[in-house]
């Protein structure tokens, strides 16, 4: 499946999962009390390259760094276009 964006060397595009609504305990979080989400779905990866093997696949669920990226608008919608090393775990 192909998203329409096609990252070069070892980026990927990614896009993030929605912030939680309540807490834990049921609290409801207002809009200004979410923290931002740090995990994402890829949506699609680059080649690599000769020093750096693309560790990531579409459709993987993973946590990314609170600083990584740069988010774009992309068919209506907003994603986030980072280096792989900025991807610090796949959630299985």
């Amino acid at each position: 499946m192909s998203y329409g964006i096609k990252p070069l060397g070892t980026r990927v595009v990614i896009k993030e999962t929605a912030a939680e609504e309540k807490t834990a305990s049921g609290i409801v979080l207002p809009g200004a009390a979410k923290e931002k989400p740090q995990m994402a779905t890829v949506l699609a990866v680059g080649p690599g390259t000769d020093e750096v093997k693309m560790e990531l696949n579409v459709g993987d669920k993973v946590i990314y760094s609170k600083y990584a990226g740069n988010e774009i608008k992309y068919n209506g919608e907003t994603v986030m276009i980072c280096d792989q090393r900025d991807i610090l775990a796949i959630v299985e």
